[in-house]
């Protein structure tokens, strides 16, 4: 990766990576399975989508990163993250994605104010995320953005397949914490994340197909606005 602001931009180079390796593992073990039976199988590979749900986690934990530092540097990366990983809107969507590559670089441009070089790098990047024909995620996850009350709790069901790896992220819009849960049709937990953070991710495989309820649970004190991805 190139050195592309004296001192500022290059800094954050080397932390960056350590960063979306320990975010990437802490996606993988984000996931708690109740049930023995959710439990990954090793010959069990994930699908292009369910990668991809990993990959947005990771840039929204690096873009949090980012803002927390004052630096734009991650949020740049991690719009260019999320533009390799399309999004296909699901039949009950409400209101458009917030985390956006444009959205991020945005932000980027806010944090750089006025430096001539993160502008250009801006220019570039914003070059390259817009009209991509192919993506290393297939057709991408599925994505749906809800604003859900203080203390409240929106639910959904989905038809899981059988034998296939299931993920499912909520990444809210950093007001509050949320919490993410997996049942079965009968009711039976099998996933929970509930670190306390504002991206829960689930990940189950499920050795026959059926319905499952997604439940995402807004922890705090105020609405927040949250997008629910799945594969």
């Amino acid at each position: 990766m190139k050195r592309i602001v004296n001192g500022r931009f290059g800094r954050w180079t080397v932390s960056a990576v350590v960063l979306l390796a320990a975010a990437s593992t802490a996606c993988a073990a984000m996931s708690r399975p109740a049930d023995p039976e959710t439990m990954p199988e090793p010959e069990v590979a994930a699908s292009p989508e369910a990668d991809a749900v990993t990959q947005i986690v990771t840039a929204a934990h690096l873009a949090d990163w980012g803002r927390r530092r004052g630096e734009p540097g991650p949020l740049i990366m991690a719009a260019r993250m999320l533009a390799e990983a399309p999004l296909r809107p699901s039949e009950e969507a409400a209101g458009t994605a917030f985390l956006t590559p444009d959205a991020l670089l945005d932000e980027a441009l806010t944090l750089a104010a006025g430096n001539q070089a993160v502008v250009d790098a801006v220019a570039r990047v914003r070059g390259t995320t817009r009209g991509v024909r192919s993506s290393p995620f297939g057709r991408g996850p599925i994505f749906m953005v809800r604003e859900i009350k203080a203390r409240e709790t929106y639910g959904f069901e989905l038809e899981a397949r059988g034998g296939e790896v299931l993920r499912v992220a909520a990444i809210g819009d950093g007001d509050t914490n949320i919490d993410l849960q997996v049942r079965d049709a009968e009711g039976a937990l099998i996933c929970q994340d509930g670190r306390g953070d504002h991206y829960p991710v689930c990940t189950v495989v499920r050795s026959r197909p059926g319905k499952m309820r997604i439940d995402v649970v807004n922890r705090g004190s105020v609405w927040t606005k949250v997008q629910i991805l799945s594969n």
